[in-house]
């Protein structure tokens, strides 16, 4: 697979488009909110007028404030009498004290409106991600946990800011406007025109700004989402060579907010240019006006309160209300709208979510029962006929050596911190004893201590084994940093082809470590990493995708469809062999529910039991002859799981799995059981004998002789 494949496959995605925009960003959310404010007014009224009464007592400032610097100079410095001037200033000075007072109620009275809604937002969030994930085939809503956290604490505050903005404006701009009346009423035909008109402009860039904003968002958010995903797979990014399509997506994701956060600015300079309307040009024409004021019976006294107004109150509540509504209100009426607005595929309210509409999921993952009605298809699906099991051949014999090697594979392995050169069990083979299932007898099902017989689509792999192995190490080590300690330290280990290797050891150990360094996603820092018989290192991510495939824990799935996520690998395979991959790892249950192979896949539906059973399809058909399985059955029952191994088994190729159970590691030809100090590779029965951690592993006592059939932990 290629970095093409991945772009052309992600495309479809979740954050395929970030121009989604929900239509009507701007007044269509303003009339989906207005229903829910007209009632939460209606039940906080009390609040809603003691805050009004506060604001009212502290406008009283501001309407005694022109009015006393009025009266001061016209009746008292004016005239001679700088004791009436400064009585009336003492006057505007308590006035600012009881205005001190008030605020103290205003805050009371905002936290009567503003807690009662965090709280109902929180509510309504969680009875809608319990009720849509209780009546949906799907997992719970991801955003929930933003819209509890983050999101609400945005509309908390953003509410309270703008509570404030809004009442301080409309006190103080009724304050102001009184004054002016009280001084001379010829003086609002100077400033009210040009103020109306200011604040009308900034009103007509309200519904514009929304909708730019709900642009930038949508834009973040599928940055984020894109960032999710990647995360999500970052493996299969660096083992695919997909870097550069990766960062391609991210970079036009980034540009697109980019360009929402221009378009948002524009907007922003109109604001401040109905700032200048409406704050700015009232002064210049009241100073322009002066003489012709004067001559109309304004006193001076009058002019310089009408200024006051203006520049010590009406100015700067414009510049608030402006700055306010045209950054934080904007941003408030989109993330109240998301709380509104239920997410895609949830319902209004937890009462109304319907009967789920597929049937339960089989008992191949480890998942609950999510539905009893069979979903109807939106196009007639591809039907998968069901292929004839796979059939299995006998136990091939034991094998003779290759040039003086053991023909089954041979390793030895120095632990993780064990520099001398011994080895931590038998080295394979040089004891004579092969390990296949020719010497210890097998089971069908491989779960009795021995290793199943293995078919391969194109028959034995014991005529395909060579010398060069399938996967080497020689001395690798390996640390997370440079002060760190290995965590694998000069391990020898060699795979031939054909073989089924498990990997045990307790979490924590190296086990993710070793795949890694196996597929080329992490660099040793010493030794030297080899496939079929050539170092990793210096060898192209395109080049290295058609020698081995690494399938991690987390299951990289898409949104697309299901044949498209099946033959993600190998694009050109034949209908008969998906059906043939379906129906021996398992999956069969899972394609007839949804409707078929070409049926649309949604990744929040599936459970990750689901989602292995996909990557494990996927890898079943993949060319590449090394596989590599990190705990990719972790999601799945013992059987399901059994079943999927046993498909990979049987196909042409090594595989090297980490065990998420000991029955994994009875049903593998050879184990390698990492401890931290010393390795151990060698057969099951073998290591029950040599190995104190694998008896541990396996729940096998030290002094009991070695048992074909040890219970497994699970």
């Amino acid at each position: 697979m290629t970095g093409h494949d991945v772009g052309r496959r992600r495309g479809g995605g979740p954050a395929g488009s970030v121009r989604h925009v929900r239509a009507g960003a701007g007044a269509g959310a303003l009339r989906r909110l207005l229903p829910d404010a007209r009632g939460f007014a209606g039940e906080h009224r009390r609040a809603v007028g003691g805050l009004a009464l506060w604001s009212l007592l502290e406008s009283a400032q501001t309407f005694l404030g022109g009015y006393c610097v009025a009266h001061a100079l016209d009746g008292g410095f004016l005239r001679g009498r700088p004791g009436t001037g400064l009585l009336w200033l003492a006057v505007a000075a308590v006035a600012v004290l009881v205005g001190g007072a008030a605020l103290r109620g205003v805050f009371a009275g905002l936290a009567g409106l503003v807690e009662p809604l965090r709280d109902g937002l929180v509510r309504r969030t969680v009875r809608r991600s319990i009720g849509g994930a209780r009546g949906r085939d799907k997992e719970p809503d991801a955003a929930a946990v933003s819209r509890l956290t983050h999101q609400s604490e945005i509309a908390r505050d953003g509410f309270a800011g703008i509570l404030l903005t809004l009442r301080s404006f409309v006190f103080t701009a009724l304050g102001a406007l009184a004054g002016l009346a009280s001084l001379a009423p010829v003086l609002l035909w100077v400033v009210v025109p040009p103020l109306v008109a200011g604040v009308g402009l900034f009103l007509a860039t309200l519904r514009p700004m929304a909708g730019r904003q709900r642009e930038f968002l949508d834009a973040d958010e599928a940055l984020a989402a894109q960032a999710g995903e990647v995360a999500a797979g970052l493996r299969d990014v660096a083992a695919c060579g997909a870097r550069e399509v990766v960062t391609a997506r991210a970079a036009e994701l980034v540009s697109a907010e980019a360009d929402a956060a221009r378009a948002l600015a524009r907007w922003s300079a109109a604001r401040t240019l109905a700032l200048g309307v409406a704050g700015q040009l009232p002064v210049l024409l009241l100073l322009v006006t002066a003489p012709w004021l004067l001559g109309k019976g304004v006193t001076a006294g009058a002019l310089l309160g009408g200024l006051t107004y203006l520049t010590q109150a009406l100015l700067p509540a414009l510049h608030s209300l402006m700055t306010g509504l045209g950054a934080a209100g904007t941003r408030l009426v989109v993330v109240l709208d998301r709380f509104v607005t239920p997410p895609d595929g949830l319902p209004e309210d937890p009462g109304a979510a319907t009967e789920p509409d597929v049937p339960p999921t089989p008992p191949t993952s480890r998942t609950r029962p999510t539905s009893r009605t069979r979903p109807t298809p939106p196009t007639p699906p591809t039907p998968l006929a069901r292929a004839s099991p796979t059939p299995r051949t006998p136990p091939h014999p034991r094998l003779a050596r290759v040039n003086g090697a053991p023909a089954d594979g041979q390793a030895t392995a120095r632990g993780a911190h064990d520099g001398d050169g011994r080895t931590g069990g038998r080295r394979g083979g040089r004891d004579g004893r092969t390990g296949t299932g020719a010497d210890r007898g097998t089971a069908p099902g491989g779960d009795n201590g021995t290793a199943p017989g293995r078919t391969t689509d194109s028959g034995d792999t014991s005529t395909d084994r060579t010398t060069a192995p399938a996967a080497e190490l020689r001395g690798v080590t390996f640390a997370y940093g440079p002060r760190a300690r290995p965590v694998i330290d000069g391990l020898d280990l060699s795979v031939m082809p054909g073989e089924h290797i498990a990997v045990v050891g307790p979490s924590g150990i190296g086990k993710s470590t070793l795949t890694a360094l196996l597929a080329g996603v992490l660099t040793p820092h010493g030794g030297t990493v080899l496939l079929h018989g050539a170092p990793i290192g210096g060898r192209s991510p395109a080049e290295l995708s058609g020698e081995r495939v690494l399938v991690p824990q987390q299951a990289y799935v898409f949104t697309g469809t299901f044949r498209e996520n099946l033959t993600y690998l190998r694009p050109d395979a034949a209908h008969e062999e998906l059906v043939a991959a379906v129906d021996a790892v398992g999956a069969m249950p899972l394609l007839d529910r949804f409707g078929g192979p070409d049926a649309p896949l949604d990744p929040a539906r599936l459970s990750p039991g689901e989602r292995q059973l996909v990557a494990l399809v996927r890898v079943r058909l993949a060319a590449a002859p090394l596989l590599l399985l990190d705990e990719a059955t972790c999601h799945l029952d013992p059987a399901a799981e059994a079943r999927a191994e046993a498909a990979l088994a049987a196909r042409a190729g090594t595989l090297i799995v980490v065990a998420h159970r000991l029955s994994s590691a009875r049903r593998a030809e050879r184990v390698l059981v990492l401890d931290g100090s010393r390795a151990a590779y060698g057969t099951h029965g073998e290591l029950i004998e040599t190995s104190a951690l694998y008896r541990d592993l396996a729940g096998v006592s030290a002094g009991l002789p070695t048992a074909s059939q040890p219970r497994a932990r699970s």
